[in-house]
């Protein structure tokens, strides 16, 4: 295994474990407030949108070439 490969591997292993602590969180933090049904819909949309543009991003650096 190349370093680069090591880097890539490592890079989207630790994006996942931060992409699930923040769900986690969000999920704790609608929990604890009672936000009922409506709000942690409202909590998770917030968060999806967020992961969305992200792998829109992503994938926009890689079609374009840009990075």
């Amino acid at each position: 295994m190349t370093f680069e490969q090591f880097e890539e591997y490592s890079l989207w292993l630790g994006i996942g474990a931060l992409i699930l602590f923040m769900v986690f969180i969000v999920w704790n933090l609608a929990k604890d407030s009672k936000a009922g049904r409506f709000g942690t819909f409202i909590l998770f949309t917030a968060l999806g949108l967020g992961l969305l543009g992200f792998i829109i991003k992503t994938v926009l650096v890689e079609v374009l070439g840009i990075g």
